[in-house]
């Protein structure tokens, strides 16, 4: 990415994108429990780790309800039969193939269509980074978490800190 993509994606999604080359120290997450003991950033640290405060924003909470194909196909600029197509279902939880969304990603950098290349570059993160479940397979909760966060603007921050608190138990 070019320094202007680079800003216009910090601008859109805050700092998610720092935390793919963030170096991870196994010594450090394992110092974060001690038993039953945990320490695990506040949700003000977490807003200033991800680049998003709560600020006037809804927290995303999931609804129970998964996103429709049609919804998602609008980002990543292909048409539901296509998404539904490539979908997959790996230990029951249904999903986009990582590989598919980096191709996409790949040809709406060639093709210099920023806005859509930092969309899916963003819901890879949410997928991959956030909200991760299944390996390679972008699953309909890391989906729903971004099109909340996409089109309803509400904030990722507390589904990232109960997820980690679920990782940790």
């Amino acid at each position: 990415m070019r320094p202007l993509q680079m800003q216009a994606f910090r601008k859109a999604y805050g700092k998610i994108l720092d935390l793919i080359i963030a170096e991870i120290s196994t010594e450090a997450v394992v110092s974060l429990t001690f038993g039953d003991f945990q320490l695990v950033p506040t949700v003000e640290k977490f807003e200033e780790i991800l680049g998003c405060p709560l600020g006037g924003r809804k927290p995303y909470l999931f609804s129970g309800f998964l996103p429709f194909l049609s919804k998602i196909a609008v980002v990543v600029r292909d048409s539901a039969r296509e998404l539904d197509r490539v979908k997959q279902t790996r230990n029951d939880v249904v999903g986009l193939p990582r590989k598919y969304l980096e191709g996409k990603a790949r040809d709406m950098a060639n093709q210099e269509k920023w806005v859509l290349f930092l969309d899916i570059l963003a819901l890879l993160i949410f997928g991959v980074v956030l909200f991760p479940n299944v390996d390679g397979l972008v699953d309909q909760a890391a989906i729903d978490a971004f099109l909340a966060y996409h089109h309803r603007k509400e904030s990722p921050v507390v589904a990232v800190l109960v997820n980690l608190f679920d990782t940790f138990d």
